[in-house]
């Protein structure tokens, strides 16, 4: 599940004139490599952009970028879109980190890619100038643009996930009632928030079966493989006809083991790795209803304020007091700060209305292919066994009288 801007960096060959080319901005994260060893070892990966944008440097570029500069990019934008869903990233995983296994480090570049894609492929953040940073500034650069950070900006990325596990549980706390702030009451917002809450509860349980479904697939595969070894062996002791068929029956059993295996990382890739990554995008989601919610109140608490600041002044100009001025001065500052509030939260429902018809839309299509890739892989794995099973039904029907 790799959304990629409609035109891709195949327009770097087009004969015709930069100017006559549609805006395109194109990414891809490969050759993850290991660097360095033990609990210092990290993975290094090759960020490759392709565009014809006029504020990039030149029509490609090549950058080496490891997993804490990903986070320090989704910390960039989620700070400055307000209102925006800013794609996820893959979550970090202590343990694997460890082990750094092959499929792990698969699975990792393809959601790193998956994520920085989705931003190049976003009218709004595609013009952020911290992902211009991203895709051009050296590794250097890179490495004091994370130091010289402060705030939730200078946080490790293990802290990072921390905070938007508590955002979460800010909301759910919030949406189930657990908490009674000041909240917007909205009908179309309530729609919006229960449909975000009951999308992550489904998403996670498909994602959670298609886990098994991986997991079947493997335990199956390797049960063929102990089977066909044992079947040769026993082959093996035989002679004649019984022996051959014995033979091939454990041939065919090895063959359709390693399939089994095959197809199951076809489904972790393809199928349980698109469904985890839009559980993690429901909960970015969330994250940013965390953020509309803390708007509201900034914009209700302001304007309380400004209320009782105004009563106070008037009280203040009934009896001519000569702390008028100043509290007047607070009050024109308090209700500039009420202003821009507003603005913010206006601006943050404006963005959030666009972002969910635009997640609708991306939803049905990343959904529709990793559905589609699951019903391809299963059909062609259960012909690959079908096939497979009928070539050895003369040969064993042969071995016995009817």
């Amino acid at each position: 599940m790799q959304p990629r801007s409609p035109s891709t960096g195949e327009g770097l060959q087009s004969p015709r004139s930069p100017s006559l080319q549609s805006p395109f901005l194109s990414v891809s994260v490969t050759d993850p490599a290991k660097m360095g060893n033990g609990v210092q070892a990290y993975i290094s990966y090759k960020v490759t952009t392709k565009t014809n944008f006029p504020e990039y440097q030149g029509p490609e570029k090549i950058v080496i970028r490891r997993y804490t500069d990903f986070v320090w990019l989704y910390d960039r934008l989620f700070e400055k879109y307000k209102g925006i869903f800013i794609p996820p990233l893959p979550e970090k995983n202590t343990v694997e980190k460890f082990r750094f296994s092959a499929e792990f480090i698969e699975m990792r570049c393809q959601a790193l890619d998956t994520f920085v894609n989705r931003i190049a492929s976003h009218h709004e953040l595609q013009q952020s100038e911290d992902l211009r940073n991203f895709l051009q500034a050296d590794e250097q650069t890179m490495e004091r643009a994370r130091s010289q950070d402060t705030g939730i900006f200078k946080k490790k990325p293990s802290d990072l996930m921390q905070i938007f596990r508590d955002v979460q549980t800010k909301v759910t706390d919030v949406v189930l009632g657990k908490e009674k702030p000041v909240e917007e009451s909205n009908p179309e917002y309530d729609k919006l928030k229960r449909y975000i809450f009951e999308l992550e509860d489904h998403v996670t349980e498909a994602q959670k079966h298609a886990y098994h479904l991986v997991k079947r697939h493997r335990e199956l595969g390797q049960s063929l493989a102990d089977f066909g070894k044992a079947i040769k062996l026993l082959g093996a002791c035989e002679g004649d006809a019984l022996g051959a068929a014995f033979s091939e029956l454990g041939t065919k059993s090895e063959m359709l083991s390693f399939k089994l295996q095959k197809e199951a990382h076809h489904l972790l890739m393809n199928f349980e790795e698109p469904l985890k990554d839009y559980v993690r995008a429901v909960q970015s989601i969330k994250g940013t209803i965390a953020e509309r919610a803390s708007a509201f109140r900034q914009q209700c608490e302001l304007a309380e304020t400004i209320k009782l600041k105004e009563i106070d002044l008037n009280k203040l100009r009934i009896l001519r007091s000569e702390k008028m001025l100043d509290a007047e001065h607070e009050y024109e500052e308090l209700k500039a700060d009420g202003e821009e509030a507003t603005r913010r939260f206006d601006t943050i429902v404006r963005l959030m209305n666009e972002e969910i018809v635009r997640f609708q839309e991306e939803k049905t299509q990343d959904m529709g292919r990793a559905f589609h890739e699951f019903a391809k892989g299963q059909a062609r794995l259960a012909n690959a066994i079908a096939d497979a099973w009928r070539s050895l039904v003369p040969k064993l029907n042969s071995l016995y009288v009817s």
